[in-house]
């Protein structure tokens, strides 16, 4: 059971379902709409050629995602909010289908137009947040008044989380992103150990070691959760469904409309029609 406002669901796990009865689809589907994005960050690991994915290709992925049971989809990038279209986008999927709709954004384009646009489309969102104040400013060079600001247009939108990349420059500034986390009324951090670019080398065993003991012993005022990249194995992360396989709780589709097992695998299968015969098909190949 799963309510896509709230974001309210119960798994009745004492009821034996068989196989054959499983959601065809993954729980959440997660898609890169453009490689698009103003931002400069050395440790994105987005591809950086142009590409965008068709909006009524989109929406009728959504739809048959939908049919299948996908409880919902994310739009990423590059900066989805540089999609032409975006919230039109989003506003036919709402319609279109049962599924939750959300976003994660730097938030340096929000504003109070375009957050109304989007208001009863989405019912997620994910704001970028990599360090604060000064750190911020200088690993993404754009004012972090605007993030502040952009929090605020969030918090009468949806509820939001927070989205942190954890490498030598935020490690240090945990207890500050959970404090403004917090301050800002995002109901969850999340943590990003950064992944390795051709520009980067990605977090260091040292770093990640101090990620995990910040993670394990922190007392926050915000929930926390973490990026699977493998850190989470040391840490009492809760599984949403004991036992179940990765590729049943989310995929990735890129901009170029290639279907991955997430963002960071660097292959994956064309969708050329039907995006459930894609996922049966990375399914079969795993």
């Amino acid at each position: 059971m799963f309510d896509r406002v709230s974001g309210m669901n119960v798994l009745l796990d004492e009821v034996p379902v068989p196989a054959e009865q499983f959601s065809r689809a993954p729980r959440y589907l997660s898609v890169a709409l453009t490689n698009a994005c103003e931002l400069q960050c050395a440790y994105c690991y987005a591809p950086k050629h142009a590409a965008a994915l068709g909006m009524e290709r989109v929406l009728a992925w959504a739809v048959e995602l939908d049919a299948a049971g996908c409880l919902g989809v994310g739009f990423g990038g590059g900066e989805p909010t540089a999609y032409r279209r975006f919230a039109q986008l989003c506003s036919n999927i709402a319609q279109s289908t049962s599924m939750a709709v959300t976003f994660t954004t730097h938030g340096q384009r929000l504003t109070p137009e375009l957050v109304e646009s989007l208001r009863g489309a989405v019912h997620f969102v994910r704001l970028s947040v990599d360090g604060i104040g000064a750190t911020y400013e200088r690993l993404r060079g754009r004012p972090f008044a605007a993030v502040v600001q952009a929090a605020g247009l969030l918090g009468s939108l949806a509820p939001f989380g927070i989205n942190a990349v954890i490498n030598a420059d935020t490690v240090g500034e945990l207890d500050d992103l959970a404090e403004f986390a917090d301050k800002v009324g995002a109901s969850e951090l999340l943590l990003l150990p950064e992944q390795p670019t051709a520009a980067t080398l990605g977090i260091s065993d040292a770093e990640a070691q101090r990620l995990v003991e910040w993670a394990a012993t922190a007392r926050t005022g915000v929930r926390l959760a973490i990026s699977r990249t493998g850190l989470e194995a040391a840490l009492p992360t809760a599984e949403a469904i004991p036992g179940e396989h990765p590729l049943d709780a989310h995929m990735h589709v890129d901009a170029t409309g290639v279907l991955r097992p997430h963002a960071y695998a660097p292959t994956g299968l064309s969708v050329e029609g039907s995006i459930m015969e894609a996922v049966q098909a990375l399914r079969e190949a795993r």
